[in-house]
């Protein structure tokens, strides 16, 4: 059974080059370019793992995150925050 996985992410190059990757490897992959699409997206099809971004616009990942842990799909689906920001607040309110 292959894997799916939900990358959130608003820069299209980030999309693309995780969605080579991931495909690449032999896993489904899917994408939301915000929060609110990838709440849309998981009401269809329940991921195995969820790459989200921490700064987008509108819902930011922190926020997602939080909606997708409320969801009662995905309540337990594991979530990696994926970003480039590099300070050390953001790091620790991630975890």
């Amino acid at each position: 059974m292959t894997s799916t996985i939900l990358i959130v992410d608003d820069e299209p190059n980030n999309l693309d080059v995780l969605n080579n990757c991931l495909h690449n490897a032999g896993f489904k992959v899917l994408a939301a370019t915000n929060g609110k699409m990838a709440i849309k997206r998981v009401t269809y099809v329940k991921p195995d793992l969820i790459l989200l971004d921490i700064n987008m616009p509108g819902i930011d990942g922190f926020e997602t995150c939080r909606l997708l842990r409320e969801n009662e799909i995905t309540k337990d689906t594991p979530i990696i925050f994926v970003t480039a920001l590099a300070d050390i607040e953001t790091k620790l309110k991630a975890f």
